[in-house]
């Protein structure tokens, strides 16, 4: 179950056995009306019953199926978690349900500050935590910061980010 906006995943969660009631469930935990949420868009899997339809429409959302068999009407949904899997589940054998959900823990954050989006040229969602250093201009690297890594997943991906030199 996945919560997405543009670059950011909202609200995420794991089961082996999925249902109609967990995943009426997901959507009570993440459609909280504070949000300008319009729409539910999902396949034909039988986990989105009838039942879950009426209750995501009672909270105020137009549920749109998307056709049968052709996976790139949910382009967005099928996006994202093609990169989970890319970038984190091919490469991290989950052990069990508990385990997977250490690793998406430590992938999510990852995912929505600070790992590289093409689409923003190239850029990282929440740039602003960069504690107030800025943004580095082309491949200059400012005379007054340094690069700093810091390992996601026991090193399987790094996050940089500019830090002051000490004076």
């Amino acid at each position: 179950m996945l919560e997405v906006d543009t670059r950011r995943l909202l609200h995420w969660n794991v089961t082996g056995h999925p249902t109609a009631e967990w995943t009426l469930q997901q959507f009570r935990a993440c459609i909280t009306g504070e949000s300008a949420h319009r729409f539910v868009v999902h396949d034909h899997d039988a986990v989105f019953s009838t039942a879950v339809d009426r209750a995501v429409g009672a909270m105020g959302l137009r549920v749109l199926k998307t056709p049968i068999a052709v996976p790139q009407a949910n382009a967005y949904c099928e996006r994202v978690l093609g990169t989970a899997r890319r970038e984190c589940v091919d490469w991290v054998i989950p052990l069990n349900e508990r385990h997977l959900r250490r690793v998406l823990a430590d992938w999510v954050p990852h995912d929505n500050q600070g790992r590289p989006h093409a689409s923003l040229g190239p850029g990282i969602p929440d740039w602003r935590s960069l504690n107030g250093v800025g943004e580095s201009t082309g491949h200059a690297i400012r005379a007054d910061c340094r690069v700093v890594a810091t390992p996601v997943l026991g090193g399987l991906h790094h996050e940089y980010r500019l830090e002051p030199v000490a004076a």
